[in-house]
């Protein structure tokens, strides 16, 4: 294979892909055959309620959890066999943001460049500063804003490849929700990051997201290019998203089918 199509194959690879994912906790069903594939510089947006195995996914994609069938791989490997080589690339925001409460957001960026080879610490501190984090004050006395702001800023730090962010808003206001989408803009539009977020803020996401997928009763009922789907069916990513997942969508499979997605 020639240099030029050996680049080109790479360009074409998915960064992140998952085969016929399945998670169960003993008897309980939690994802059940799941399959997607992330191209580089795509954000894409994981939408579901609650308790449908977003966080199970992001475990197994993470290399933190073994899947139960299935395999999640990442720029071509096994994400649970080659989790150790795998993490230099990927940046990580957690759901609940965690880190040594008696560090302050400076220590924690100093700490963490003793870790990455890459790491770029006067970015670091120039997004806590847009963020307005305090970096004198200790973690555990951050709101928790401020917290998931220093959870971004040091996932960032070493410029991943992959950024994988698990609810990064929830529980945030208005400002603060703007605040982190409005970075992930920015950020995205100075290098060609891929992105996987969960969430709950599809206002916030409508703006981001270039695909998305509803996750429902284990299954992925949806994926697909986000302004394609609007301008098909005519509706915002809200309405999409009640009619295949909302209170009245029982029947899943057939909702999806009715909005013309694959189920």
């Amino acid at each position: 294979m020639t240099e030029v199509a050996e680049a080109a194959r790479a360009t074409a690879s998915p960064v992140l892909e998952l085969r016929g994912l399945g998670v169960r906790y003993g008897r309980r069903v939690v994802l059940d055959d799941v399959s997607l594939a992330v191209g580089r510089g795509c954000v894409y947006a994981l939408l579901g309620r609650n308790g449908v195995g977003k966080s199970s996914l992001l475990r197994c994609l993470l290399g933190q959890q073994r899947a139960s069938a299935g395999e999640a791989r990442l720029f071509g490997q096994d994400a649970w066999r080659s989790r150790q080589a795998l993490m230099e690339r990927i940046g990580y925001v957690p759901e609940e943001p965690d880190a040594p409460p008696e560090l302050n957001a400076r220590e924690l960026a100093l700490f963490c460049g003793r870790l990455n080879v890459r790491w770029d610490q006067p970015a670091v501190l120039a997004r806590l500063e847009r963020f307005q984090v305090p970096l004198g004050t200790a973690f555990r006395n951050l709101s928790k804003g401020q917290k998931g702001a220093v959870m971004l800023a040091l996932a960032l730090g070493h410029d991943p490849e992959l950024l994988l962010l698990d609810d990064p808003t929830l529980g945030l206001d208005v400002v603060a929700r703007r605040a982190v989408f409005g970075e992930l803009i920015g950020e995205l539009a100075d290098r060609s990051t891929t992105v996987l977020v969960t969430t709950h803020d599809l206002a916030g996401v409508e703006g981001v997201a270039d695909r998305i997928g509803i996750l429902h009763a284990g299954r992925l009922v949806l994926d697909g290019e986000l302004e394609a789907l609007k301008a098909e069916h005519g509706g915002s990513l809200e309405e999409i998203f009640a009619a295949v997942a909302g209170d009245r969508a029982g029947d899943a499979p057939r909702q999806a089918e009715a909005l013309g997605v694959r189920a």
